[in-house]
């Protein structure tokens, strides 16, 4: 990783906006690789720094090129490859001239998927099935009835 000397911001610097997400649905213990994308920011200057638990990781990371959008500002993806572990955090820690601060940082934790718990959704798809099924019995019990009285009146 190059670090890139900051000298005072320009007056045009756009400070960047950063998301951080896996590429992958988390499974404790299963390889993933963590993205930082850094979007709408200028000049395309900028270093992107990967924390986990607060030490500094390089080992394996990768970025993209400046790209450039058509609102005349860039964009660029950094990626972590990283093995989720109950309780990691990372961070993806952007510095630009355009941040106030001079940095950002964008943190992402590692835990366990939780079960789907039950939710009211849950209640009330299983009442609309109850009253389905239950329509469906006084349905039929009220046909039959109907075509007993009609046998009783003669009409066939």
């Amino acid at each position: 990783q190059v670090l890139i000397p900051f000298l005072s911001p320009s007056p045009s610097s756009v400070a960047p906006s950063a998301t951080v997400y896996p590429e992958n649905a988390v499974e404790l213990g299963d390889p993933n690789v963590l993205i930082c994308f850094v979007d709408r920011f200028s000049p395309p200057v900028l270093n992107v720094t990967w924390l986990k638990n607060n030490e500094v990781v390089s080992e394996g990371v990768e970025e993209t090129d400046f790209y450039p959008s058509v609102d005349n500002t860039f964009r660029k993806f950094s990626y972590l490859p990283f093995v989720p572990e109950q309780g990691d955090i990372y961070v993806c820690q952007v510095e630009h001239w355009g941040i106030p601060e001079g940095k950002m940082e964008k943190i992402w934790v590692s835990k366990a998927p939780s079960p789907i718990p039950e939710t009211m959704e849950n209640v009330l798809c299983a009442l609309g099935l109850a009253f389905g099924i239950l329509g469906i019995i006084a349905g039929t019990i009220l046909f039959f009835k109907a075509m007993r009285m009609n046998d009783r009146r003669g009409f066939i």
